[in-house]
């Protein structure tokens, strides 16, 4: 299950939050019953929570609060069943910095969500090698994600 609480003040694409998050999992062989919560807040309640979690100071983009820490699976083996945790997005935060990275703000936020949701799966950018393979595969979800948008809108 795939919740949206969306508590920042701003209009956000709910539904299609879901839809890129579900699209998301499906690729990445999560079982489809996994539980999922997004949450939208407001840069003050952002500043908090990066400070109290990450001691680091302002609000930041995107955070990934992982539950039961679990992973894409193995050819050979089954999706597992469990809470994939949280992930918090500041849309006032996104849409400042989506410009910097040559996109729209609707389209920051769905590269946010999976940077999200592979930190969800174990996925981290600490040394070079382990972002250049989180960095790939956020790329490729998302031109995947865009090339199902456009045929979606083509039919």
């Amino acid at each position: 299950m795939i919740d949206v609480n969306n508590e920042s003040g701003v209009e956000a694409d709910e539904l299609g939050l879901v839809a890129l998050a579900r699209f998301t999992l499906n690729r990445l062989r999560i079982h489809p019953l996994a539980d999922l919560s997004i949450l939208l807040v407001d840069e003050a309640t952002m500043t908090d929570y990066h400070e109290r979690f990450m001691d680091l100071p302002g609000p930041t983009d995107v955070m990934s609060f992982p539950m039961d820490e679990l992973r894409s699976p193995r050819d050979d083996e089954e999706p597992s069943m469990g809470m994939l945790g949280d992930i918090v997005l500041c849309p006032q935060v996104t849409a400042r910095q989506a410009s910097e990275n040559g996109r729209e703000a609707d389209a920051e936020a769905e590269y946010l969500l999976v940077h999200g949701l592979l930190h969800l799966l174990g996925h981290d950018h600490d040394d070079p090698e382990e972002k250049a393979v989180m960095f790939g595969l956020n790329d490729k979800i998302i031109a995947a994600w865009e090339i199902g948008r456009a045929e979606r809108t083509c039919s």
